[in-house]
């Protein structure tokens, strides 16, 4: 099953630009799509290309191509499309659904899926629009700065790393943000000559959902957030808080299974000293010849803890033999050793980021209070260190949805569905699917949730207000 991922960053609201209002679509007239066969295709999927402007607020300037993907509903008429998009960002929306088209077979006896790759994810993500030219990295979550020398210092390495991939193409690099991605739907939308839009989010593409309603709220019929994060909040302090309140919920998760299973009760008190060993020195992993801070600790725990009962034994067994001084069972099986982070084109333009280590500190302080044991692990004060320094601002800030949206449909396992929630407690009428477990997503792992959500685009008939799945 598709399992997209929530790019976890964030700081502090300081020097925002107010988000600008929708420009004009670049159109005198609506654009024609030719569908053919796909490249490689195997399912059955066709393919068309749109151009869109480059710079939405430059309607008239160089176009880019978004490369889309369809797959025709089977029944005898199509009651319109869905446009689906599964995060990343990057995810590539032709690809994955090419692989995973049997999911959709249910929602094809009645409507077209439709999906597009989307601006500047290219090759090196299997994707088939226009590609932004970078070395596309992943790096270690840097230190928390010690001092302003220090702040200094991180700002200047994460413009270099930014530097290096902007001047590939600096206008596209600076109008990748989620906003842009909205743009680019609604002209998708009008190219397929839909009268509104039908559109799934999975993790981060819930973003590109949130700015849509924002930029075009008289244009949504469905929508549907799945496993996503806030974009929508009232009050920055408040929803970073809350991101670090749920990762407390599923330490604590693990601190009562500890208790109960009678095997490790003595392992949530070893833990906070632990982590605090760890950041005065880090703790070695012998197996990767690597060594770990207190951050580090939480974070990959944090890990262990989400995968619920399949992961306790295994962070209980970790933290026994850490507090012994050997880390190893911290170590991924797979993938990078460290919490580590993407080139963030698009996030860089999406969140709040520290003016100063001040600023960082307040926020660092904050996180910890509201989560003793995870701290700022996995939340958007990690991820958005590598966002100081970036050479370009913050276009797409964080906002309220508008009043007058149709009820949308939520969707997400622990963690999630709480985060799901609290947005759409600004849409009244709207309902989220909760699913008491692990996951990230639910519309490929959970067939309940996938039949509720196959409703809703088909009848917009939604599930009460707290269905659990």
């Amino acid at each position: 099953m598709f399992k997209p991922i929530v790019l976890t960053l964030t700081l502090l609201t300081s020097g925002l630009q107010t988000q600008q209002a929708a420009p004009a679509l670049a159109s005198r007239q609506t654009p024609t799509l030719t569908w053919a066969a796909c490249p490689n295709d195997k399912v059955g999927m066709t393919c068309a290309d749109l151009q869109v402007p480059a710079d939405w607020q430059k309607p008239d300037g160089r176009k880019i191509t978004l490369k889309l993907g369809r797959l025709k509903a089977t029944g005898t008429s199509s009651e319109g499309s869905v446009l689906i998009a599964y995060g990343g960002p990057g995810g590539p929306g032709i690809a994955l659904t090419q692989t995973y088209a049997s999911l959709w077979a249910k929602l094809r006896e009645r409507m077209d899926v439709v999906t597009w790759d989307t601006r500047g994810y290219g090759e090196q993500f299997g994707g088939l629009s226009t590609g932004l030219a970078c070395t596309w990295t992943r790096t270690p979550l840097p230190d928390f700065p010690e001092d302003d020398a220090d702040f200094g210092r991180l700002s200047d390495t994460n413009r270099g790393y930014a530097e290096a991939c902007r001047n590939k193409d600096p206008e596209l690099f600076a109008n990748m943000s989620s906003a842009d991605n909205a743009r680019d739907m609604e002209a998708i939308r009008k190219a397929l000559g839909e009268a509104k839009l039908n559109f799934y989010g999975a993790s981060y593409a819930g973003i590109y959902a949130q700015d849509y309603a924002r930029l075009f709220p008289g244009q949504v019929r469905t929508m549907v957030l799945d496993g996503t994060i806030s974009h929508s909040g009232t009050d920055w302090t408040a929803d970073t808080a809350d991101m670090a309140k749920d990762n407390e919920t599923s330490f604590t998760r693990f601190s009562t299974w500890c208790a109960g299973a009678g095997k490790c009760q003595e392992v949530p008190a070893q833990w906070r000293g632990l982590v605090a060993k760890a950041d005065r020195s880090p703790i070695p992993a012998r197996s990767a010849g690597i060594a770990y801070t207190g951050r580090d600790l939480q974070s990959l725990a944090l890990g262990f803890a989400q995968q619920g009962a399949v992961g306790y034994p295994k962070l209980a067994d970790a933290i026994r033999k850490a507090v012994h001084g050997d880390a190893s069972g911290f170590v991924p099986a797979r993938g990078s050793r460290y919490p580590d982070q993407s080139t963030g084109v698009t996030e860089c333009t999406d969140w709040p980021r520290p003016a100063s280590r001040a600023e960082l500190n307040k926020m660092i302080a904050r996180l910890r209070k509201s989560a003793p044991n995870t701290g700022t692990a996995n939340t958007l004060a990690t991820g958005t260190l590598g966002c100081i320094g970036w050479p370009v601002s913050v276009t797409n800030p964080p906002a309220p949805l508008p009043k007058g949206l149709p009820p949308m449909l939520g969707a997400g396992a622990w963690r999630e569905s709480d985060a799901v929630a609290r947005i759409l407690t600004q849409v009244p009428g709207s309902a989220t699917i909760h699913h008491d477990g692990p996951g990230h997503t639910l519309y490929a792992s959970n067939e309940c949730a996938r039949t509720h959500i196959i409703r809703y685009f088909t009848d917009r008939t939604l599930p009460s207000e707290s269905t659990k799945c």
